[in-house]
């Protein structure tokens, strides 16, 4: 079969398509033919050798949508996709023509939902969904600030808060960031070239400030993220760009009985990952959880999206599809 891959993390540099044997399941594994898998922000990282925990070498990818055609008899023939877990870190992941998957981390793909879609959802919708589960329960009433919401993250969470009630607050950078994402709907815009962000927050509220926080964008906002919250508001931050130190001012964030929370998505099992997707799978039937804009490219053209991605510099999300007869 044909992979990308990398024999040492540290540079993009390393990574080259090759020819490699088709894996063999072990015993609760199955055996995907990979049809499609996205190349995230994260897959970069781990090539670049910026994940402690990644082992080399490695066909790296950490999302995939395909049909099993070895393991579990359950499985053998349906249509699947997944992400999270171990994939593309300490095993070898999608960015290859078949692949092994344990079998708790396959989720059966919807009909209204194809390969290039659900490959292009998956980790967004995952990421988002696992933010959103360190806030209310309830979201009917409350107000969510969403950093980097036009981004595949971004726009996930604001579109399951929207679907679920929440008063949706999204930053974007520009008219032109907005340009690009006609497609977002329920959501009120924060231009952050027009003024600081916590006071176009507190004017969109009345002076009380956003209940809730997903932050995509960390280390440039943090601090307006911060003088955004409410009172007893709690904020997720699952990112940041540029300098990752911050500071701020601890006798104010306990006054107001603030709460901070991190999220790695890479500590979600394959397992705990797949029973988050299958809770998102009424809204991808519904047509209300749509996927970012796409360009699909091949294999050979991976690693320069990997180039792209690293330098921001990739206007769509990249999905590898695979076509033609595989050996």
């Amino acid at each position: 079969m044909r992979a990308l891959y990398f024999d040492k993390a540290g540079s993009l540099d390393n990574l080259r398509v090759q020819d490699l044997p088709v894996p063999t399941p072990r015993e609760g594994e199955a055996l995907v033919r990979v049809a499609a898998a996205a190349v995230n922000p994260s897959d970069v990282k781990i090539a670049l050798g910026e994940m402690p925990m990644v082992s080399a070498p490695r066909v790296p990818g950490r999302d995939f949508a395909g049909e099993v055609v070895d393991g579990p008899s359950e499985w053998r023939h349906k249509m699947v996709f997944g992400t999270g877990g171990n994939l593309g870190v300490g095993r070898d992941g999608s960015h290859a023509e078949y692949m092994t998957v344990p079998a708790e981390g396959l989720v059966e793909l919807p009909a209204t939902l194809g390969y290039v879609d659900a490959t292009a959802c998956s980790l967004g919708y995952l990421t988002a969904e696992a933010a959103l589960r360190r806030l209310p329960e309830e979201w009917q009433g409350t107000t969510l600030l969403v950093t980097g919401a036009t981004g595949t993250v971004g726009s996930a969470a604001a579109r399951i808060a929207a679907s679920q009630g929440a008063r949706v607050l999204g930053t974007a950078k520009s008219d032109k960031d907005l340009a690009d994402r006609p497609d977002l709907p329920d959501i009120e815009w924060i231009d952050l070239s027009a003024e600081p962000m916590s006071e176009s927050v507190r004017h969109l509220t009345d002076g009380k400030g956003t209940d809730t926080i997903v932050d995509v964008v960390g280390g440039p906002l943090f601090e307006e993220c911060l003088a955004s919250l409410a009172p007893r508001g709690r904020y997720v931050v699952l990112s940041s760009v540029g300098e990752p130190r911050v500071s701020f001012d601890l006798v104010d964030f306990y006054r107001r009985e603030s709460t901070l929370t991190g999220l790695n998505t890479m500590r979600l099992s394959i397992g705990e990952a797949a029973e988050v997707l299958r809770t998102l799978l009424p809204g991808f039937e519904e047509g209300l959880f749509t996927p970012p804009p796409v360009q699909e490219i091949t294999l050979d053209d991976a690693p320069d999206a990997y180039w792209a991605v690293n330098n921001r510099s990739a206007p769509k999300k990249f999905v590898i599809t695979f076509d033609g007869p595989r050996s």
